[in-house]
């Protein structure tokens, strides 16, 4: 049973769905040794955990998923009468046992990158040679931002038309942002077809301000073929706060001749193979 103490507020929660969601939570919990052990598998912070426990403050829908994740439930079972959920809990111990091992995983790989990430949240260009349009350069907007506790991002790419696309269309990857023996490490999805896993490792940077961090982006190409590609990939801070929408209107597809492109990022793309290397490798900045 969980030992340390659970915070229950002066008043209970008024709502019987809400009262129900209190109850079952600090069941779940009692099957840890306290509070603040589900808080650090979780990554998340232990007075606001305890706002949840006392029914004075709900979890966003996103939080509510991780937490009923955590334990092996769905969001709408945990809601359901105490006896009822009770029931349903004691015969999937061997699910909730093998999800919360990887969830603590990916809890222990944030929980790591903790505290890491300040200088290096905000807004990106980043430039790679595109792996559909060969001969051209990419520039796609990154955010990489804080939420509940852990570090994520997103990529947005915007593709004109043009000979090997019969039509201008977006990519937008969503994923986990992580902080691990001095490197960065950006892994995700491609949100709006699910047909792509990328993966980008950067070098970071060790000076007060981020101006530019450099690396390695795997990806699938947007193509039919849907080659596998290893690319040199540059980062260029923008800020904290942008014009979202002005800085879309500069991403694309660039002719690497025509003078868009800063020289120095070009230099840092190139990925003709360096002199005497056997695996592809790139520098920092």
């Amino acid at each position: 049973m969980v030992s340390g103490n659970i915070s229950h507020a002066s008043s209970k929660p008024a709502h019987p769905a809400q009262r129900e969601f209190c109850e079952n939570l600090r069941m779940l919990c009692s099957y840890y040794r306290s509070v603040a052990d589900v808080c650090r598998k979780l990554n998340l912070n232990r007075a606001q955990f305890n706002r949840y426990l006392n029914g004075t403050s709900k979890p966003s829908s996103h939080t509510l998923e991780r937490i009923c994740d955590f334990f092996g439930v769905e969001p709408a079972e945990i809601y359901l009468p105490r006896e009822h959920f009770h029931q349903i809990v004691q015969v999937r111990p061997k699910q909730r046992t093998e999800r919360t091992v990887f969830s603590d995983h990916i809890a222990h790989l944030q929980h790591q990158s903790t505290g890491k990430f300040d200088k290096y949240l905000g807004y990106y260009y980043e430039y790679y040679k595109s792996m559909s349009a060969p001969g051209k350069v990419l520039r796609g907007l990154v955010r990489i931002f804080l939420h509940d506790g852990a570090v994520y991002h997103e990529r947005l790419e915007r593709f004109p038309q043009h000979a090997n696309l019969d039509q201008t269309y977006k990519c937008k990857y969503v994923g986990g942002t992580f902080y691990l023996n001095d490197r960065i490490f950006l892994i995700d999805y491609e949100s709006l077809t699910g047909n792509e896993i990328a993966q980008t490792i950067l070098f970071p940077t060790y000076k007060n301000k981020v101006a530019r961090l450099s690396g390695l982006m795997l990806g699938v190409a947007a193509s039919s073929q849907r080659s596998i590609a290893c690319a040199r990939v540059v980062f260029e801070f923008l800020g904290k706060t942008i014009d979202v929408r002005k800085a879309m209107r500069l991403c694309g597809l660039f002719d690497p001749n025509q003078g868009e492109i800063d020289a120095t990022i070009l230099k840092a793309i190139d990925n003709s193979p360096h002199k005497d290397q056997n695996h592809f490798y790139t520098i920092p900045l």
